[in-house]
């Protein structure tokens, strides 16, 4: 893989600042967006009235701990404008998720939202290793989920040819990455896992591909899997986070030269690490819940929200801003079985390193009298097929699961292509208990 460390000097200069310059915009940035949120939106007053608290109460970062959290109820409780603390008029564009768990939430960005939005994202592309004059390859979902477009906006801003394929349609998706030849693929880490095999099927090499950078996000993957696509396609694969409530993807992203973590553009988003049940923030290092305040939203500022994601903060290195480590699951997706919490990225872990089987799989939950037993759905990769290997890798992955999470399952091994392929977001886990 080609060294693809950007030059110091195309850096922002905050980028690189030191420690104090950076706290010291934060508490000025942080002061303005509490009073813009208190003056501009009714839940905000009546929250921090309700805790006791008020913006001219932040005097340090740390005075943050004292106001309330945002939750994703909240959202959903206010649904569709009540968050905004703008006009409507000054509104340019809505974004909203599925609703498929209830009423969605809707997020609003003004001109200048979108605008922080595309240097954030453009900022996350220039680390992973993606230049001005590359050619993106984007196959987020577009549309009211926010990857897609954000991704887009971001890859212009930094002076990219965009191909904006969105997702699905897999095989049309490697004749486009052949024939129009992009050097960055931005996708969820599962989808490019369904691309890979269909550079497979198709009997394509991917080495030979002509991509150098994959930019991957909006799902938990592991190292583990970042190695996997890395050898497949002899290209260095980059972690990008976001969420639509903070702004879409773009808040952290990892820098292609130590892939060491992923560093949160802290002048424009806050963190913190709270425990999850008590709602303390933890020290720097400790693993915890994730929380962002937005420094410098208009439409749709944030305080202190709850992202349920589970990581840890630690110092800087690429660049001076903290670095979060790779989520490694969810505080409310968490899979509790027989009193053991298991997160899927830990089944994964285990899967990828089974030699002989594919990294594609699906966690189902039943219960069975009064135990809950968990059946991971997995499959060989191509050309295995000799029966009693298969039995032996079925097994294997039983062991080690047994051995890693301390739990026994249940494996069932599909014919190869059958288990549910990723058309954007994977759906791991299939609750039926």
């Amino acid at each position: 893989m080609d060294d693809l460390t950007p030059p110091r000097d195309s850096l922002d200069p905050i980028e690189i600042a030191s420690r104090d310059e950076i706290e010291a915009l934060q508490l000025d940035r942080l002061k303005w967006s509490l009073r813009h949120a208190y003056d501009n939106v009714a839940h905000y007053r009546v929250g921090f009235d309700a805790a006791g608290v008020h913006p001219d109460d932040l005097t340090d970062l740390s005075d943050l701990a004292r106001f309330p959290f945002t939750e994703k109820q909240h959202l959903r409780d206010n649904y569709p404008f009540g968050m905004f603390a703008v006009p409507q008029s000054r509104i340019a564009r809505l974004h909203a998720s599925s609703g498929t768990t209830g009423k969605p939430t809707v997020v609003g960005y003004t001109a200048r939202d979108i605008d922080t939005w595309s240097q954030v994202v453009a900022r996350s592309m220039r680390a992973a290793g993606t230049r001005p004059g590359d050619t993106v390859h984007i196959a987020y979902g577009y549309g009211l989920f926010t990857g897609g477009l954000g991704a887009h906006y971001g890859a212009e801003r930094l002076g990219c040819t965009v191909v904006p394929v969105s997702g699905g349609m897999t095989p049309r998706q490697v004749t486009l990455i052949e024939d129009f030849a992009p050097t960055t693929l931005m996708v969820t880490p599962s989808y490019a896992l369904s691309i890979l095999d269909e550079y497979r099927a198709q009997g394509l090499d991917p080495r030979q591909s002509p991509l150098k950078v994959g930019i991957f996000g909006a799902e938990p993957w592991t190292n583990a899997m970042r190695a996997e696509i890395e050898q497949a396609f002899d290209m260095h694969a980059v972690d990008i986070y976001g969420l639509s409530e903070v702004i879409g993807p773009g808040v952290a992203n990892e820098c292609v030269e130590t892939k060491d973590g992923l560093h949160i553009w802290e002048d424009h988003f806050y963190p913190e690490i709270i425990d999850p049940d008590t709602g303390a923030v933890l020290p720097e290092g400790e693993l915890g819940e994730l929380v962002f305040t937005s420094l410098t939203k208009e439409a749709f500022p944030i305080i202190r929200y709850r992202t349920r994601d589970l990581t840890r903060l630690l110092p800087g290195t690429a660049r001076s801003m903290r670095r979060m480590e790779k989520v490694t699951g969810r505080s409310d997706d968490m899979i509790i079985l027989r009193g053991v919490n298991v997160f899927p990225t830990q089944i994964e872990e285990q899967l990828i390193a089974t030699e002989g089987l594919a990294p594609h799989f699906q966690l189902e939950l039943t219960r069975e009298g009064r135990m809950d037993t968990m059946t991971v759905h997995v499959e060989p990769l191509p050309g295995v097929t000799d029966n009693a290997r298969l039995v032996h890798l079925a097994a294997e992955l039983k062991g080690r699961i047994k051995d890693y999470v301390g739990l026994s399952v249940a494996v069932k091994l599909h014919e190869t292509g059958q288990v549910a392929r990723s058309q954007g977001k994977a759906v791991r886990v299939v609750d039926g208990r």
